[in-house]
């Protein structure tokens, strides 16, 4: 684990002409939202760049509560899926596991049966998605309230830094380990997500965030019409219980080869074994080029119909793609539209699955000295 410098991509004039919208300052305000059921005040920050998209976070999971960006004629709008009110996260789709916008961690993805060794010892987490761990235990980082550190803007944009600290033994993982998020909205138009943490003791980690994407806009119904393209020519396959075999096997000549740009929904009902596993897609594609240096592209989606588009660059090893398979009308967003499989896609940007348990795949273990340090960037345009 390195630390790297926070890499913006594209021009701020560029994007200006790009996107059409109208010259603004960029600002960060921050106001309540709510209480927790334990009684923890909650807030909502919004970023607002120079050509007037907005992104929303708030302190409860670090979830990414909205981002509002323009379509080909400029219209802004929403394009995550997410809640109006607090209790949409902290009651309602908590139920479901679902994790809506939120930061995931201590363990991103699954750990088989929950167990992991560090340092030789083997550790436990709760079993959240049988007969595994999935993100992080009963009470994982998305269902904490994390501290609002600091908010600001300069020539680059807005951001605000969230603070969380677990402590040894939380969730079962070893070490008090301390995590910065910093969520950036440039001025390029590129929302980006920098992920600091050190831990007193050795222990692994694996940090992503879980939003779910519709760049026709939050409610409008399937992402089978969007056009996604990879950086990825290989995969972790994995058994029923979407536990990784150990190989690292091509794409080529499967529905998960998105070398070429292609219809998200052009080979969604493929009887292939993993796609039947997951329902749809949820595996994670080992993203070509070095990891742990400056991010680099990992994937593009396009929206046809609102003309938008959405280019992921990441340092981390992998990216986990995930079609929403288990939203099954249960909740209803921000839109008043029930959210239904397909209504959106996920991009995990993280380690590989239950790497603690594969000494192959990349180390996910922190030991005190190191600082794990990612990036993950999401790039509009409406082009």
């Amino acid at each position: 684990m390195f630390r790297r410098k926070t890499a913006f991509f594209s021009t701020a004039a560029l994007a200006a002409l790009s996107l059409g919208v109208a010259q603004a300052r960029p600002s960060v305000t921050s106001q309540p939202w709510g209480t927790t059921p334990d009684g923890k005040a909650v807030k909502i920050v919004t970023l607002k760049n120079d050509h007037g998209l907005v992104t929303r976070v708030i302190t409860y999971g670090g979830i990414i509560q909205s981002v509002e960006t323009p379509d080909r004629n400029g219209h802004l709008q929403d394009v995550v899926l997410g809640f109006g009110k607090l209790d949409g996260y902290t009651v309602d789709s908590a139920q479901g596991g679902l994790f809506f916008g939120a930061i995931i961690g201590r363990y991103a993805n699954r750990l088989a049966a929950g167990n992991f060794p560090v340092d030789g010892k083997t550790y436990h987490t709760d079993v959240t998605a049988p007969p595994n761990a999935l993100h992080g235990g009963k009470r994982g980082f998305d269902k904490n309230v994390w501290t609002l550190e600091k908010t600001g803007t300069n020539s680059g944009g807005a951001f605000v830094t969230l603070k969380l600290v677990s402590p040894n033994g939380d969730q079962g993982f070893p070490g008090t380990l301390t995590t910065h998020v910093t969520y950036t909205l440039g001025n390029d138009d590129a929302l980006s997500l920098h992920y600091v943490a050190t831990t007193d003791a050795p222990t692994v980690l694996n940090l992503t965030n879980h939003s779910y994407w519709n760049l026709n806009g939050e409610g409008s119904g399937s992402i089978e019409p969007e056009i996604l393209q990879l950086n990825a020519d290989s995969f972790t396959p994995t058994d029923a219980t979407s536990i990784p075999t150990g190989q690292i096997a091509p794409v080529a000549g499967t529905p998960l080869d998105f070398s070429k740009a292609t219809a998200i929904g052009d080979r969604l009902r493929s009887n292939d074994a993993q796609m039947m596993y997951a329902r749809g897609y949820d595996m994670n594609w080992v993203v070509n080029g070095p990891y742990g240096q400056a991010p680099r592209f990992a994937g593009k989606v396009y929206d046809p119909r609102s003309g938008r588009s959405m280019e992921i660059l990441t340092n981390q090893p992998g990216l986990q793609v995930y079609t929403s398979n288990s939203l099954n009308g249960a909740y209803a967003g921000i839109s008043g539209h029930a959210y239904r499989q397909t209504d959106a896609i996920a991009f995990e940007a993280e380690h590989y699955p239950d790497s603690p348990n594969h000494p192959s795949f990349p180390t996910t273990e922190l030991k005190p000295g190191q600082t794990f340090d990612y990036t993950t960037t999401f790039l509009f345009s409406n082009k």
